[in-house]
């Protein structure tokens, strides 16, 4: 497999009341080219440390965390970073916003239009371009904060809950966009998600997280057909992969070693 992000035998420690707390303990972990990977796991499990380490904003305590065979050292415009707050500058317009990061590049002003305009109509946003974030819906801020990570043209996604603080309709329209920019740009997503319908909705591999210490429980396959559809969603083997990713996450046996 051609490992776009690799993850090899990861663990993050972090001070914590005069003792030291393991947040990651050994994950080793192999995301493809392409490939659209969701991790989750009960709260504490590491989950957004793991996405923080491989966007550059932690550093592992041991091991390594490569992008493209490249120790990641820090941030940098080959990774688009999404969060669940929506990060929009508030007295720029929609398409000021997705320009940004490109002007932070030094892009010169005709390429950056081009891009923004081509990342604003990839998510729907075009009668908005001239909007304040104050005049949107949640779902537009989202859709924003996508354009904008889109615009600097990365070949990796890495996603902490961006649908989370949604209402479950907006969430399920943003769950199928997604994948209708992914099918169509190919890029690598790493997702990080608490909600197990979206980990399997969206993704070809779910990765299982265990808690205390974080480590990998579990790795499902996800063997439906792109494009993902409502008939798939309520069809008997997504049932069938959905809960035995839910058992896997809420019905863990503890491997932790005795004390």
């Amino acid at each position: 497999m051609n490992s776009r992000i690799s993850f090899q035998d990861v663990v993050k420690t972090f001070p914590l009341k005069g003792a030291e707390f393991t947040a990651l303990d050994g994950v080793s972990l192999d995301i493809a080219d392409q490939e659209f990977v969701t991790v989750v796991g009960p709260s504490g499990c590491g989950k957004s440390t793991l996405m923080s380490m491989a966007a550059g904003l932690q550093e592992p305590s041991s091991g390594r965390v490569l992008v493209d065979g490249r120790p990641v050292t820090g941030p940098g415009p080959d990774r688009g970073v999404i969060f669940q707050q929506y990060a929009l500058f508030p007295w720029l317009t929609v398409r000021q916003n997705v320009e940004f990061g490109l002007k932070l590049a030094a892009v010169p002003t005709q390429e950056r239009r081009r891009r923004a305009a081509e990342a604003i109509t990839l998510v729907g946003l075009d009668d908005f371009a001239d909007a304040l974030p104050k005049t949107l819906s949640g779902g537009m801020k989202q859709r924003c904060a996508i354009a904008r990570a889109y615009a600097v043209d990365p070949q990796v996604l890495l996603m902490d809950e961006p649908f989370g603080a949604l209402d479950a309709l907006t969430r399920v329209q943003l769950q199928d966009q997604l994948l209708a920019t992914w099918s169509r740009e190919k890029r690598t997503v790493l997702f990080i998600t608490h909600d197990v319908d979206e980990a399997v909705y969206l993704a070809s591999r779910v990765v299982v997280m265990a808690a205390r210490p974080g480590r990998i429980h579990r790795v499902v396959d996800v063997d439906l057909p792109y494009p993902r559809t409502e008939e798939i969603r309520l069809s008997a083997d997504f049932r069938q992969i959905r809960n035995a990713v839910w058992t896997s996450v809420y019905h863990q046996e503890s491997t932790a070693p005795a004390a």
